[in-house]
């Protein structure tokens, strides 16, 4: 599937994955058994539930037509499809990284982005 997929991480992690050449994921993915990341539509949510009040985040966009068939879209909460990558991430695939800081009213700010 072509498109853009998101995935807020924080800096540190994406740090150490620009040095190793890839993106094995963050524990949530590990644990889950694939990376998970977010469509345009459905991000904000994602940092509101699942990165509330933190601090030093980045926010990937990802080319999802170099992902290939271990791009997957799977139900999740309510029954929407996430996009999960069931293998490392190549920072090849990686179109732009921005900051996501967080604004005086504690939520996100969140450059303009691309839907699917």
């Amino acid at each position: 599937m072509s498109g853009i997929v998101y995935k807020i991480a924080p800096r540190a992690l994406w740090r150490e994955a620009e040095a190793a050449g890839r993106f094995l994921g963050a524990p949530v993915d590990h644990a889950d058994g694939f990376i998970h990341f977010s469509t345009a539509g459905q991000v904000r949510e994602t940092a509101a539930r699942h990165f509330a009040g933190q601090n030093d985040l980045l926010l990937i966009a990802i080319d999802a037509g170099c992902l290939g068939s271990a791009l997957k879209y799977e139900p999740s909460r309510g029954g929407a499809l996430f996009p999960h990558l069931y293998a490392p991430l190549p920072l090849e695939a990686v179109l732009w990284v921005r900051p996501l800081p967080l604004g005086d009213d504690g939520a996100h700010i969140f450059p303009p982005l691309e839907e699917e």
